[in-house]
């Protein structure tokens, strides 16, 4: 289950932070909040137009870490909130969860596909 307050973040302006772990160390990549669908199954499913180190980090060890957060939704203090997420990520290149991103990103190589173990504001 996606927190509300998690959902209403996705659909304000925000960057995404990606942290993966690959065989020489830790790497990140960004994108958009608005870039972020939710499959029926609650999985996040992120358009991939290159996140290559990425793809091969995921490959190697499937736990990611993902930050996003907006200025413009109310948080626990005030003005910003964000949320810290702990998955389980693939990389997929067919089915519904690639073809529900690439219907609307026509960039797109790939989906990733992340399970969410937690989800946890931060602020």
């Amino acid at each position: 289950m996606i927190p509300e307050k998690l959902q209403e973040i996705m659909k304000k302006d925000g960057v995404v932070a990606i942290a993966t772990l690959g065989e020489d160390g830790p790497h990140m990549v960004n994108t958009w909040n608005s870039y972020i669908r939710v499959s029926e199954e609650g999985r996040l499913l992120i358009p991939a137009g290159y996140m290559n180190k990425t793809e091969a980090n995921v490959a190697y060890n499937n736990q990611v870490l993902i930050t996003l957060g907006s200025s413009k939704v109310t948080g626990n203090n005030g003005p910003g909130a964000g949320f810290l997420i702990k998955g389980t990520a693939a990389f997929v290149t067919d089915g519904p969860d690639f073809d529900l991103l690439k219907s609307k990103f026509s960039w797109l190589r790939a989906t990733l596909a992340v399970t969410i173990d937690s989800a946890t504001q931060t602020w």
